[in-house]
């Protein structure tokens, strides 16, 4: 399954970026590869200061060895060797009107003294941050995701949809970090699905990335824009930080496991305010926005 997954990804990374190098038409990813000292290694590939995209980040990594203290601790184990892979991205467009995006797929197993696997289960998801409230745009991100959910188990869309809302909650700010889309995470073989049919599932989400966002993208990236929407962007960029670095589950196991801190901070945006108790003018599109965050909505039934 390993192999499999880790070449799944690494071809996925390859299409990613291609598709985003399409739309964006005149930045280029930069690849940087890594190793890992105590095992494994990974293929960082960023984007900057493009026409479209301000920075973005589409990585993949293969880890390997013994289990890291902080991972004994959070999965209540001993010693053990593990191994881990997934692909994540991050994509801070420089037009406000074009929503931040990421999305991760990721694979795990730990083993016991024989090398025999004793763990093992996939994780991931996709969700989108506006900056400016587009509804057919929510529509279609959310609409993509649960097509990709429901051709595996239509009770999967709602599920994952709903904790997707309350993973990447705000709880400091009490709001969303953006309009949601799909969180899942510990997915292990059940009698209702195999290790085999899990992979199925995260291979279809992950094929559905491009058809979910680039749309959005070629929509929005020519439409104009003022200095203070400019200004409105970097302020809610702001609160993307925030969770990443206070909440975020991954970012603060990379950051206790002696990760690579380049690809685990490539997700924070290059331009950032922090306006001392700002407020959304009543009544403006920039308060539809906080309302939405606020609240999260189901954006299609099912």
């Amino acid at each position: 399954m390993k192999e499999q997954f880790y070449s799944y990804i690494q071809n996925l990374q390859d299409q990613i970026c291609k598709g985003l190098e399409t739309v964006e038409g005149q930045a280029k990813f930069r690849e940087d590869l890594w190793e890992r000292p105590e095992g494994g290694g990974g293929r960082t590939r960023v984007i900057e200061n493009g026409k479209v995209f301000e920075k973005g980040g589409v990585n993949i990594s293969a880890v390997h060895g013994k289990l890291p203290e902080a991972m004994q601790k959070m999965f209540n184990v001993g010693e053990a060797d593990f191994f881990a892979c997934g692909l994540s991205l991050v994509l801070h467009p420089k037009n406000p009107m074009v929503p931040t995006v990421h999305a991760n797929w990721r694979y795990f197993e730990m083993y016991d003294d024989n090398g025999n696997v004793i763990q093992q289960w996939f994780g991931g998801g996709q969700d989108l941050t506006p900056y400016y409230l587009f509804e057919e745009d929510a529509i279609h991100f959310h609409q993509t995701c649960k097509t990709a959910c429901d051709k595996h188990n239509p009770e999967f869309y709602p599920k994952y949809k709903k904790q997707c809302d309350a993973y990447f909650w705000n709880a400091h700010r009490n709001e969303a970090r953006g309009i949601g889309g799909l969180f899942f995470d510990y997915c292990k073989a059940t009698p209702e699905m195999s290790m085999q049919d899990w992979f199925n599932f995260v291979t279809e989400v992950g094929n559905s990335f491009l058809e979910a966002y680039v749309p959005i993208v070629e929509k929005r990236k020519d439409l104009p824009y003022t200095p203070e929407q400019r200004t409105w962007q970097e302020i809610r960029r702001g609160r993307y930080v925030e969770f990443n670095l206070v909440h975020d589950k991954g970012t603060l196991f990379g950051l206790k496991t002696n990760g690579r801190i380049e690809s685990i901070l490539m997700s924070l945006p290059p331009h950032v305010q922090w306006v001392y108790d700002h407020h959304a003018e009543a009544g403006s599109k920039e308060e539809k926005l906080v309302n939405v965050l606020e609240n999260p909505k189901n954006w299609i039934a099912g």
